[in-house]
């Protein structure tokens, strides 16, 4: 049985993950931003970003604080897809 991760550690690590997407580098031959191997791994990365923390705002016993920092999250997610994907 896996192991459960509290709230507050699903939203550090969330962060993380935005954080090396960010800093994955951009291939220098090929196209570039454009390379499909590089949009894949910076969208994967983003998406177990919004994975990790989907759930907490259902789950019971949450703080409206908790559920304002998910909602943080996802900005942030879409935020760094615009900033590190477009040309």
């Amino acid at each position: 049985m896996s192991k459960l991760i509290p709230a507050a550690e699903r939203l550090v690590r969330a962060r993380k993950l935005i954080q090396q997407a960010r800093a994955l580098p951009v291939p220098t031959e090929g196209l570039g931003k454009s390379d499909f191997s590089y949009i894949a791994n910076v969208r994967d990365l983003l998406r177990q970003a919004k994975d990790m923390v989907k759930f907490i705002p259902q789950t019971a016993g949450v703080s409206a604080e908790m559920k304002e920092e998910v909602q943080k999250i996802y900005s942030e997610v879409e935020q760094a897809e615009k900033e590190i994907l477009s040309s």
